[in-house]
């Protein structure tokens, strides 16, 4: 007889072994690679021009993005350049940028291949948007597609969940910060706005674990206050309530997958800049502070899986 092959288990299979975090605030360009286990290396020297708010997903199953961010700290510095993340965890020299340069934006697998980066702050002092531009399964970033549906805003975050769909919530702009959500289809195709669950809050972190499930956890709260909260995403893209932080509060650290099934958050800031990190089991529980042993410390970091 044949063995029965569980639903989604290629998806938990493939692309989601290894980690990188990469970059940060102001323009450091090192990574740090995560291994099946959820270590973190220390610090390799970094390929391409460093930046920070920069946007990091998986894309052709078991590759990995960088794109746009900022290299200058001001509006002048916004970017949107991409660098390629081989499945052996190398990172490209940059590739010239397609779409309006921002950073802060969310960014996402969906289908089983493909990727999108949406929202985020482009050019000049308190503008938003809400563009989003997808990525081919060889890595190649389109145009801007039209700006039709969601709440424009910066400061989100997006995992994959479903298998093969993706979700960007969270955020802030003209003001205010949001818990709003909105789901991506297998195809690329962003929802208008899902009424919020949570509390509002911006400068977060997200990423799948399981098979089919994600996670949104810590950010910058009005208070203002940095969290450790987390938020479960189903496999039908709900948002569950809060669920009482574990490990240091801080706000913009990245998150990644490792390990086929886990997760991890590392970095972030709460006034000083951590190289913490707090792993996330197959079930989505999130563990105490990892000593912070490798690494240099920083935040506004992005991370992608791959391998």
């Amino acid at each position: 007889m044949f063995p029965i092959i569980p639903a989604n288990s290629a998806t938990a299979a493939s692309g989601n072994d290894e980690g990188i975090f990469r970059g940060g605030y102001i323009t450091l360009n090192m990574t740090n690679l995560v291994s099946n286990a959820g270590v973190v290396a220390s610090d390799v020297a970094g390929v391409g021009t460093g930046r920070y708010s920069q946007g990091g997903t998986q894309y052709g199953g078991d590759k990995g993005i960088f794109g746009f961010g900022n290299n200058n700290g001001s509006n002048t510095g916004v970017q949107s350049m991409t660098n390629l993340v081989s499945n052996t965890g190398v990172v490209s020299s940059d590739v010239a940028g397609v779409g309006t340069a921002r950073n802060s934006c969310g960014a996402t697998q969906y289908g089983t291949d493909t990727a999108i980066f949406a929202f985020g702050s482009p050019i000049g002092a308190g503008a938003l948007t809400n563009v989003s531009n997808l990525v081919s399964n060889t890595g190649v970033v389109a145009s801007d597609q039209a700006a039709t549906t969601g709440t424009s805003r910066t400061s989100v975050s997006a995992c994959e969940y479903g298998g093969d769909k993706g979700i960007i919530g969270f955020g802030s702009g003209g003001g205010s910060r949001f818990s709003i959500t909105n789901l991506v289809s297998n195809t690329g195709v962003v929802s208008s706005d899902v009424a919020g669950v949570g509390t509002t809050r911006s400068a977060l972190a997200a990423c799948s674990y399981g098979s089919d499930t994600g996670i949104f956890g810590f950010g910058y709260s009005d208070g203002p206050t940095w969290q450790s909260m987390t938020n479960l995403v189903s496999n039908t893209g709900v948002v569950s309530s809060d669920v009482a932080g574990v490990g240091t509060g801080r706000y913009s650290p990245a998150a990644c997958e490792y390990g086929q099934d886990k997760g991890i958050f590392g970095f972030g800031t709460t006034g000083s800049v951590t190289a913490i990190t707090n792993l996330v089991s197959n079930t989505g529980v999130v563990a105490s502070d990892q000593a912070a042993t490798t690494g240099t410390a920083r935040a506004y970091v992005a991370a992608c899986s791959f391998n």
